[in-house]
């Protein structure tokens, strides 16, 4: 069976049981496939917690996995929602692009952009993940995760992706006590030459980390020193609105 064909039944599989549970002849029934098929792909599914077995052992559901994956999606869309109309504010003050992200393992996933009408700008960086030391959407994400998520972070090797990049455990944390006094955390040329970034925390309902919002451009116009300060603070404090309407919810 071809890696696609295995794929396509797969979720004709999935799409039967969000219907209802079901054994392995009704499910063969159900989507027109062999029982030899079905108890295959089950089984693999199985392994992988797609599916789990209901009590009784002879019919299977949904598991806690896709359930989970389904869940994660449905809230970063809801909070993407929510954010848009503060990346739309800072665009506009600001003049360059803004963006949001949330937390992903050891990684910071970019959810979505607002662009600025500036002919010079960085690229839409939506659906990338990236480390957490490398962009401050991470490291502000990190600086409010419990100690122990944090060591286990610095414990792994930290990629070098620019010669700015700090990848030094013990400046890493270091980094992370000044964010955690500021709020903010800027990144100069420390993910990729020609590009800076500043980001501060949001957070949800209880108060536990959940990404950053944060605003980047062009090396050469951004930021302009006179005014770091007060770009800093814009970040800041639309962040903090989006995390007082997370709150409200």
């Amino acid at each position: 069976m071809s890696t696609v064909q295995s794929i396509d039944r797969a979720f004709q599989i999935l799409r039967a049981l969000s219907e209802k549970a079901g054994g392995i002849t009704d499910i063969s029934r159900r989507v027109g496939l062999p029982t030899s098929t079905v108890a295959r792909l089950l089984s693999a599914l199985e392994e992988s917690d797609v599916i789990e077995r209901v009590a009784g052992g002879y019919e299977y559901k949904l598991g806690p996995r896709i359930l989970q994956m389904a869940t994660q999606s449905n809230q970063n869309e809801t909070l993407l929602s929510m954010a848009r109309p503060h990346m739309v504010n800072l665009v506009e003050k600001l003049y360059e692009n803004a963006g949001l992200s949330v937390i992903s393992g050891y990684e910071v996933q970019y959810l979505g952009q607002v662009n600025c009408a500036n002919p010079v700008q960085i690229r839409d960086w939506t659906g990338r993940r990236l480390p957490m030391h490398v962009v401050p959407s991470g490291l502000v994400s990190l600086a409010h995760l419990p100690i122990e998520t944090v060591q286990m972070f610095l414990d792994r090797k930290l990629e070098r992706y620019t010669t700015n990049t700090v990848v030094n455990k013990n400046e890493v944390l270091q980094r992370l006590e000044k964010i955690k006094d500021e709020g903010f955390c800027w990144c100069i040329e420390e993910f990729s030459e020609g590009i800076n970034s500043v980001a501060a925390p949001v957070f949800s309902k209880d108060r536990n980390v959940i990404g950053a919002l944060h605003v980047h451009g062009p090396s050469y116009r951004f930021p302009d020193k006179a005014t770091k300060k007060i770009v800093s603070n814009l970040v800041l404090k639309e962040a903090k609105k989006i995390s007082q309407e997370l709150s409200q919810k």
